[in-house]
């Protein structure tokens, strides 16, 4: 069929559910959530076609699990996947760029949604390639885009049958498959590219960048991912995974030319590598006979693998969990969804203003999601509204929670005021205890903690930010900031050493910057930056306070106004460790022993019903043995004061 046809089909489609005044989203649908091990489904399509859905990604991380040698998963961004029936509703969902495809991969700031076309048989299948990329985000340490892209293209050949079915061409436009290339473009399969005599250079190849516009990679009939792909497909299948590890840290860490790295790494020239890889090419048989198959007439419905495995399980194996969905919850779900696509964004928004507005059909979810596009607009009074409601409905939704976070964390980005710090890091605390491996959930509560004064804390939670997603740069640029903050300036260096030769200019602008200031920052206790500003901020004072002086001469003597108190300079240092007790005898100021196993301290609190206090409601004075991260202005062992305490559970 043909590209028009689909284009034809899919406005016929979205035509007849307005004519028959379908609402967006749908209604009428009974929504099922189906829960496995890692995955959870929102489906309209009935249990079998939602217990398939959650097994297929199952399947899909077991073999990348296999096929990396990666004993532990991470999925360290939560993944919604919205599984739909019907083809008009998933019509009026799919954004203009995956319009011919029946899946689509959506990446948001807190979470992946990943909706399917499930009245289209596999079609998780057309998601396969940037959930390759994802799963290496998390998983795999930075590489060349050579890598990402190849592994990318072998894992968008995987098919589920008895066996694990893997290594064809996954650029070819099968019956079953049309929606992956259009056979009226004049699109080239991978195959048919690397039949031609020329080839990018090895060395050219390692070192190509690949553009990404907007998050969309361009058409995938090139030369470079062909070669790509099959590179991967050489390497994976020749078991040289561990050259490939001495490979990257060659080129990556140690920054040798590419030419050298392979030549230490693989014991062979470029030259020769490259020759390695065209025999292996042109010995898979199995490619051309798919290529020739793919231009007969009844065409198979997949090509030919070129690798079989078992699978790493049965579908019957999975286990899952099922409940019904209220159509309020699952309306809201979508709409909240769609809110993430810029063209369908006013309309989603207008559905989820008028689910709010109904007392029969208001919801967390819909109150939630006006909260994250009211933090899209940059109005956070209103995001602020949205998620207080939506947390009187529902206290224990997290994702109400993490919109709290959110919405002050882009508060503060946007140079406003940051509203509600305390509540910022306990909502983010009740994220973390739901997600355990939510990076961008520590990534916010090292910035929180990091704007709060406690280095050291910020240094934690940003530590474990940067585990659970190895590649992202910024993050590693706030953990040595963190770094700098706590005055660990040799683990700040090797930081900032490593990312001012990061690939992206602003990263590497920044670190190179930060290490510019370090001797500054070193010698006085502050950038020259902040050293600027104070001075400027004094300059003006000193001028208010003369012309106030001047303007108080003329006027007849008054007793004089108490000072300020003075400004506490005292540094904030942080401590985890064991509460041993609390001393009220004084109320309401209060003494707390607290012991990290080598130093027990004195902090003193003047006012405990105004302490900051993480992870419990109020303060108590009945504490006792309990596990603690403090923050506290340092007076030795008997003269430090409490700024914070967060309870661990």
């Amino acid at each position: 069929m043909s590209a028009l046809s689909h284009q034809l089909i899919r406005r016929l489609l979205a035509a007849i559910a307005l004519l028959t005044c379908v609402p967006l989203y749908g209604s009428d649908q009974k929504w099922l959530q189906i829960s496995s091990d890692h995955f959870l489904v929102v489906t309209d399509a009935g249990r079998k076609k939602g217990h398939e859905v959650v097994a297929r990604f199952e399947q899909m991380r077991g073999l990348f699990s296999q096929l990396l040698m990666r004993q532990r998963v991470r999925l360290s961004e939560p993944i919604e996947i919205i599984a739909v029936e019907n083809p008009a509703t998933y019509a009026q969902l799919v954004p203009a760029a995956n319009s011919q495809a029946p899946a689509f991969f959506l990446r948001s700031e807190d979470r992946v949604f990943i909706v399917l076309n499930t009245a289209v048989q596999d079609s998780w299948r057309a998601i396969e390639h940037p959930f390759a990329h994802y799963l290496l985000d998390y998983n795999y340490p930075p590489t060349g885009q050579w890598f990402d892209e190849g592994f990318a293209e072998y894992f968008s050949s995987l098919y589920f049958t008895a066996k694990t079915e893997l290594g064809s061409d996954p650029e070819l436009a099968w019956p079953g498959q049309s929606f992956y290339s259009d056979p009226n473009a004049g699109l080239k399969s991978l195959t048919e590219i690397l039949d031609s005599p020329v080839w990018l250079s090895p060395t050219d190849l390692l070192e190509m960048k690949n553009r990404v516009v907007n998050g969309h990679e361009g058409t995938h009939h090139t030369l470079f991912y062909a070669q790509s792909w099959i590179l991967l497909h050489y390497l994976l299948n020749q078991n040289k995974l561990a050259e490939v590890g001495a490979y990257f840290d060659l080129v990556e860490n140690q920054r040798l030319p590419v030419a050298q790295a392979v030549q230490q790494a693989f014991g062979m020239s470029p030259a020769q590598l490259d020759q390695q890889v065209k025999d292996y090419f042109h010995s898979l048989k199995a490619l051309e006979n798919s290529l020739q198959e793919s231009k007969t007439l009844p065409a198979p419905l997949t090509p030919e693998p070129v690798r079989e495995s078992p699978l790493p399980m049965l579908v019957d194996e999975v286990a899952d969990s099922i409940k019904d969905l209220p159509n309020r919850e699952g309306d809201a779900l979508v709409a909240e969804m769609a809110l993430r696509i810029p063209e369908h964004r006013e309309d989603a928004f207008a559905q989820l203003q008028k689910l709010a507005d109904d007392p029969k059909t208001e919801t967390a979810i819909a109150h939630r999601a006006l909260a994250w596009g009211y933090v899209q607009k940059g109005d956070s009074k209103k995001a602020f509204e949205e998620l207080r409601t939506a947390l009187q409905i529902n206290g224990a939704d997290p994702w109400s929670h993490f919109g709290v976070a959110l919405a002050a964390y882009h508060s503060a980005q946007k140079g406003t005021y940051v509203q509600g710090l305390a509540n910022t890091m306990e909502s983010l605390h009740f994220v973390l205890d739901e997600f355990r491996e939510f990076a961008e959930g520590y990534n916010i509560l090292g910035w929180a903690r990091l704007a709060g004064g406690g280095g050291n804390a910020a240094v934690e939670a940003m530590k474990t930010a940067v585990q659970l997603s190895p590649r992202d740069e910024a993050y590693q640029l706030r953990l040595a900031r963190a770094y700098l903050a706590a005055k660990k300036f040799d683990d700040a260096t090797g930081t900032l050493d490593r990312l001012q030769h990061s690939h992206d200019p602003q990263i590497a602008h920044a670190a190179a910057k930060d290490l510019e200031d370090l001797p500054f920052l070193k010698k006085y206790g502050v950038t020259p930056e902040e050293q600027a500003a104070r001075k400027q901020e004094a300059a003006i004072l000193a001028k208010e306070v003369e012309e106030s002086e001047a303007d108080e001469s003329d006027q007849p003597p008054q007793a004089s106004a108490p000072k300020e108190p003075p400004i506490d300079k005292r540094s904030v240092k942080f401590m985890k460790g064991k509460l041993l007790s609390v001393d009220c005898s004084h109320a309401p100021a209060a003494t707390l022993s607290v012991s990290d196993g080598k130093t027990t301290l004195a902090l003193r609190v003047r006012d405990y019903k105004s302490t900051t206090v993480i992870g419990a409601g109020e303060f108590s004075c009945a504490w006792k043995s309990v596990l603690v991260s403090v923050n506290y202005r340092d007076g030795g062992k008997t003269d430090s004061d409490l700024v914070s305490i967060e309870i661990q559970h």
